[in-house]
């Protein structure tokens, strides 16, 4: 089982997960982050570091948000790790609670 990162983060981008990963399984897109699951390890230390609870358990990822699990690993194959934390985007708390994001999602 891998974690998966959610529509919630598009736009939103905290950083936070990407400080306690031990194994930086997390790749930055222009407006959106994805874990890795061939890196991850499943420790769980990200999922309570994101402000936005925009991480799940691949197991436990909501049925409406199933097609991000397919999603993370199609991206992670193209896109950079993070290993550093950066600022969230100045609009971030904007976007937090917006549904329907994923024609926002840049490549």
């Amino acid at each position: 089982m891998t974690y998966v990162v959610t529509e919630a983060c598009i736009k939103c981008k905290h950083t936070d997960c990407v400080d306690v990963c031990p194994v930086d399984a997390f790749r930055e897109g222009p407006n959106f982050l994805v874990i890795d699951p061939q890196e991850c390890i499943d420790c769980t230390l990200c999922v309570a570091e994101c402000p936005v609870d925009a991480i799940y358990a691949e197991d436990d990822v909501p049925t409406d948000q199933r097609h991000f699990i397919a999603l993370n690993e199609e991206l992670a194959k193209v896109w950079i790790p993070i290993v550093e934390v950066k600022p969230a985007p100045p609009d971030a708390g904007v976007w937090a609670k917006v549904k329907d994001k994923l024609g926002l999602l840049e490549r």
